[in-house]
């Protein structure tokens, strides 16, 4: 039988224990070292970056609801674009591919302002237009080729919906008959000629303009008909309506519009020079009747110089005539 004498025996420390005691041996110099840093420090420096320990409330559920506001109404926003983005496609594509949006017919084409030109002509550019969509038709192309017909000053080109289009023109308005060789027709203030329509209702009394040609360029026949409408606008003035005398201008010397008059006595011609065009004219309407007795033959007469009258100075006949200054 055992005896228990109650001694007791110590058991050998096992690597367990040996890293139990290394843990606390640790636990306790990091506390010291900790212990010492802190007896360290100045207690003043410490206090004065000290933070207070006081919480401060935040109110959040303010700016949560104002966010989800926004975020509420940009969703409703970014659907709504969608839905009509969605909507103008779909009408966009219902347009292009809709038969109710074809020209079916010439009938379908609508003009406006046609006097001189003929509906055939604008039919020569519109009618490839037939059986194509409106949304299809090239307004702007068409535009410029219809103001390349000589009578159309400006035109306009617009859609009406379902199925039609609608041509608008303005005319360019003559002011004076063109002869170039064995060719007559028309021609604007800014030099553009038009040829005369065959079944015109407008009967025209204008002069006939000589010395320009077609050929030549626009800018040369538009400075020309300048000095045209300036010599007429000053003949016309005050209603005295003069240039209705005239049956041919000739603007071959821009420095010296000579004009056709008929007269009782015969056809003159008459040099105005580039201004005082109402003075000088007015000597020819005093004078004219001296002038048919004093000589024989009378062509033409030259009024440009001041103090003297050149009779027919085309002609190896031509003769100066002194006058007084009260003449002019």
């Amino acid at each position: 039988m055992a005896r228990n004498d109650h001694r007791f025996t110590p058991e050998p420390p096992t690597r367990a224990g040996y890293e139990r005691e290394e843990f606390a041996v640790s636990a306790a110099e990091d506390e010291f070292q900790v212990e010492d840093f802190s007896e360290d420090l100045d207690e003043n420096e410490d206090a004065r970056f000290r933070r207070a320990s006081r919480r401060v409330p935040v109110r959040k559920g303010a700016v949560t609801r104002k966010t989800a506001v926004r975020l509420r109404w940009g969703l409703v926003a970014g659907g709504m674009v969608l839905l009509l983005a969605g909507a103008a496609f779909g009408a966009g594509s219902y347009g292009l591919h809709s038969w109710r949006f074809r020209l079916n017919a010439s009938d379908n084409i609508e003009t406006a302002g046609l006097k001189m030109v003929a509906r055939s002509q604008v039919m020569e550019v519109m009618g490839s237009d037939i059986g194509r969509n409106i949304f299809k038709v090239p307004l702007e192309d068409r535009k410029r080729q219809l103001e390349d017909i000589p009578w159309v000053e400006s035109a306009s080109v617009m859609r009406l919906l379902p199925d039609k289009v609608r041509v608008s023109i303005v005319e360019r308005r003559p002011v004076a008959f063109f002869r170039s060789g064995s060719k007559v027709a028309l021609i604007d203030a800014t030099g553009v000629v038009m040829d005369i329509p065959p079944r015109q209702k407008l009967a025209y009394s204008f002069p006939v303009i000589t010395g320009i040609a077609e050929s030549e360029p626009l800018s040369t026949r538009a400075s020309r008909m300048k000095a045209y409408l300036k010599m007429v606008g000053d003949l016309d003035a005050n209603g005295a309506n003069y240039s209705r005398d005239l049956s041919e201008v000739d603007l071959a010397d821009p420095d010296d519009v000579r004009v056709t008059v008929e007269d009782p006595g015969g056809a003159l011609v008459v040099h105005l020079g580039n201004a005082d065009f109402l003075d000088r004219y007015r000597i020819y309407i005093r004078h004219i009747n001296d002038w048919r007795q004093q000589f024989n033959k009378l062509d033409s007469v030259d009024l440009r110089f001041n103090g003297q009258i050149i009779v027919n100075p085309e002609t190896r006949d031509r003769q100066q005539v002194s006058t007084p200054s009260k003449m002019y």
